[in-house]
C-alpha cells in the first residue's frame, strides 16, 4: 500500500509534469498540487488511511487531488500521472533541468526541432539550430552548452542528484525493512557516503531467506524493469531509469557487506592492504585468516562494520569520509577529527516564515518545531526587500520583529534572533540602509541572481558582501541547485581568505538540492580555519530534517565541532555575534 512518502512524491511529480504540459509553473493545476502537498506534509499520521472525504478537509486538498491520492493508495498507480509520463518521459524531464529551457522553450524545441533528450540538444547546439527559433540566439546556445557541461549531463555515466535519489532510497529501505524475513537493511554506495550525485542506488539486506527477499524486491512497485533477478542480488530500473541494486547476505556477514558495498573503492583497497599485512583477507563476507597456501580460514570479524575496523586496529570511519583522502591513516594514528554530530547542534541560523514570500508556515509554527528540536537559540532570517516578490520592506520587518518578540515570551529557554537573509546584488550591495541592517540581531547574506557573470566579477561581488560589517554569515555560497542550476564561479581560496579576515561564517546549507557550500569547499575551509554554520534554510515546518543532511555534508568535509558556530553554547555564540561585528 502506498505510504505518506509515496503520496507526497506523487504530488511532486504531478506538479512537475503538469508544469511541462501546461507550460507554466503558475498554472491552476500546478498550484493545486503544490498547495495540496503543503497541506498534507504538515498533517500527522498516515495519509494512506484517510478517506477522500477526510482528505478534502485538509487545507489545500481539493476533490480531484483527493481522488488521485485514493487512486494511488487503492490501485498503486494514477492514470493521469501515467499519461503525463508518456507525454514527458525521463529524458524530457532531464532537459527541463537545463537553465534556459523553461516549459515554453522546451515545447518549442521539441515541436520545431524534434529534440527529445540531452544528446539531441547538444547536437542542435553544435549545428547552431537553436538560434533559428524565436527568442533564442547564439548567446542562448552558449549558455545551454555550458550548463550541460557543468551539470554533468553528458557522457555514458550519467549522475542522479542526491535530492532525487535519497528520498527514493529511503522509501525502498522502509519497504524492505518491513518484510517479515529481513533483519536489517542499509543504503550503501556513494549515496551513503553522501555524494551530491550518484550513479545508482545500492542497498544491502541481512536475511536468512535470501531467495524470498529477492522475489519480493523484484515485485516492488518502483521496479519498471527487472534486469537481474537472482537468489542474492536483484537489479531493477525505476520509472526514471535509475538503477537499483539490492544484495542480500547472512546477518553475520552484514557489517562486512555494508563496508564493502559502501566503498569507496579506494577506501576498500586501503583496508584490504592493512588486512594483507596481517596475512588476512577482507571481502564482502568478512575478515578472514589465510593460511600459507592462501586458503581462507577462520572468520575474524564481519557482523558489524565497527568490528572490522576494530580488528584492523582502526577507529571506525564515518561513511561520508570514506574517500581515501587520509581517513585510514588518521584512524590508525592520531585519530579522526572530533567531527560535528547532529546532537551537537544548538540552533538554526537560516530560517524562514511566511513573512518571506516563499515561506509556508507562520512564525508561531516555525518557532514551535524549533523548540521541539531542543534548540537553545534560533535566527529567523526572512528575505530582505531587494529579493523580488519574496522580500519585505523595512517597515514590514519592524512589524515582524514585534511578532517575534511576543512569541519569544512563550519560551523560557529559547533565544530568538530577529534576523534577515540579505540579498547580495550583482555589484555586491545589500538590502536596506547600513544603519537598518545593523539593527538586525543576525544576518545571512546570499546570492539569488546574476549567475552568469565571470569568476572575477563574482569573486569581487562576494568579497564586497563579506567585508560589510553587518554580515554575520554567507548563505548557500554558489547558489547552485544540484543537477538543475550551476552555481556562480568563484575564486574559492580568495573567498575563504576573506571570510577568515572578516570573521564571517560560511554556511553549509542542508537542503538536499543545495548542499552548498559543497563538501570539497568545506574541506578547504576547515584547512584555513573558516568558521562554519550548518543550517536548514527551512521554509516550512516539515524541513527541519535538513539539519542531518547538513551535518553529513560537514562530515564529508572533515568538519570538527569546534569550527561550527551553531554548536557553541548560547553565551559563546551570542558573544561572537557581538564581537565579530565590532
Amino acid at each position: 500500500m502506498a505510504s505518506t512518502r509515496d503520496i507526497l512524491a506523487m504530488l511532486d511529480e504531478l506538479a512537475l509534469l503538469t508544469t511541462l504540459e501546461e507550460e507554466s509553473p503558475q498554472s491552476f493545476r500546478v498550484r493545486a498540487y503544490e498547495n495540496a502537498r503543503q497541506g498534507l506534509e504538515a498533517q500527522p499520521g498516515d495519509l494512506a488511511t484517510l478517506t477522500a472525504t477526510e482528505l478534502v478537509k485538509i487545507k489545500g486538498v481539493g476533490k480531484a487531488t483527493a481522488a488521485k491520492i485514493r487512486e494511488l493508495v487503492d490501485t498503486g498507480s494514477v492514470e493521469k500521472l501515467e499519461k503525463l509520463r508518456e507525454l514527458h518521459p525521463p529524458p524530457v524531464v532531464e532537459l527541463s533541468k537545463i537553465p534556459g529551457l523553461g516549459p515554453k522553450t522546451l515545447k518549442l524545441v521539441r515541436t520545431k526541432l524534434g529534440i527529445e533528450d540531452v544528446e539531441g540538444l547538444k547536437a542542435a547546439i553544435a549545428d547552431e539550430q537553436l538560434r533559428t527559433l524565436p527568442g533564442l540566439g547564439a548567446t542562448s546556445e552558449a549558455k545551454m552548452a555550458k550548463a550541460i557541461q557543468r551539470l554533468g549531463l553528458t557522457g555514458k555515466d550519467r549522475r542522479t542528484p542526491i535530492a532525487d535519489a535519497l528520498p527514493l532510497a529511503e522509501r525502498l529501505i522502509g519497504d524492505i525493512e518491513a518484510m517479515d524475513c529481513v533483519e536489517q537493511a542499509q543504503i550503501c554506495g556513494s549515496l551513503r557516503r553522501f555524494s551530491e550525485t550518484i550513479g545508482d542506488i545500492d542497498i544491502t539486506v541481512a536475511s536468512n531467506n535470501g531467495p524470498h527477499v529477492m522475489a519480493l524486491v523484484s515485485q516492488h512497485p518502483e521496479a519498471s524493469e527487472v534486469i537481474l533477478s537472482g537468489e542474492t542480488k536483484t537489479s531493477f530500473l525505476t520509472k526514471n531509469n535509475l538503477q537499483v541494486d539490492v544484495r542480500v547476505v547472512a546477518p553475520d556477514q552484514f557489517g562486512a557487506a555494508t563496508l564493502y558495498f559502501t566503498g569507496s573503492k579506494a577506501h576498500n583497497i586501503e583496508l584490504r592492504q592493512l588486512a594483507l599485512r596481517q596475512s588476512w583477507i577482507l571481502n564482502e563476507y568478512g575478515l578472514f585468516e589465510v593460511d600459507e597456501e592462501g586458503v581462507q580460514g577462520k572468520r575474524l570479524a564481519g557482523a558489524t562494520e565497527d568490528e572490522v575496523y576494530a580488528k584492523l586496529k582502526l577507529e571506525p570511519v564515518p561513511a561520508p569520509m570514506r574517500e581515501a583522502t587520509g581517513e585510514v591513516q588518521a584512524a590508525a594514528g592520531e585519530g579522526l577529527p572530533d567531527l560535528i554530530q547532529r546532537q551537537h547542534i544548538q540552533g538554526d541560523l537560516h530560517y524562514h516564515t511566511d513573512r518571506s514570500g516563499d515561506g509556508r508556515s507562520t512564525v508561531a509554527e516555525m518557532v514551535a518545531v524549533a523548540a521541539a528540536q531542543g534548540y537553545s537559540y534560533l535566527a529567523i532570517t526572512d528575505h530582505g526587500e531587494d529579493l523580488t516578490i519574496n522580500g519585505s520592506s523595512a517597515d514590514e520587518m519592524l512589524e515582524h520583529r514585534e511578532v517575534i518578540r511576543e512569541i519569544e515570551k512563550e519560551y523560557d529557554d529559547l533565544t530568538i534572533l530577529w534576523g534577515c537573509e540579505l540579498n547580495i546584488s550583482p555589484e555586491g550591495e545589500l538590502d536596506y540602509e547600513p544603519e537598518f541592517r545593523a539593527s538586525f540581531d543576525y544576518t545571512v547574506a546570499s546570492v539569488h541572481s546574476a549567475f552568469d557573470r565571470s569568476e572575477a566579477d563574482q569573486t569581487e561581488r562576494m568579497l564586497r558582501a563579506i567585508a560589510d560589517p553587518t554580515v554575520d554569515s554567507i548563505g548557500h555560497l554558489t547558489g547552485r541547485y544540484i543537477g538543475r542550476r550551476p552555481g556562480i564561479e568563484l575564486d574559492v581560496d580568495a573567498v575563504l581568505d576573506g571570510l577568515v579576515q572578516h570573521d564571517v561564517a560560511l554556511e553549509i546549507n542542508g537542503a538536499l538540492q543545495r548542499l552548498d557550500a559543497a563538501s570539497s569547499v568545506v574541506r578547504k575551509a576547515v584547512a584555513k580555519g573558516v568558521k562554519l554554520v550548518i543550517n536548514t534554510d527551512s521554509h516550512h515546518t516539515s524541513e527541519l530534517g535538513r539539519m542531518e543532511y547538513g551535518v553529513l555534508t560537514a562530515q564529508r568535509g572533515w568538519v570538527p565541532r569546534e569550527l561550527v558556530i551553531n554548536s557553541w553554547p548560547k553565551d559563546r555564540f551570542l558573544a561572537w555575534v557581538g564581537s565579530h561585528r565590532s
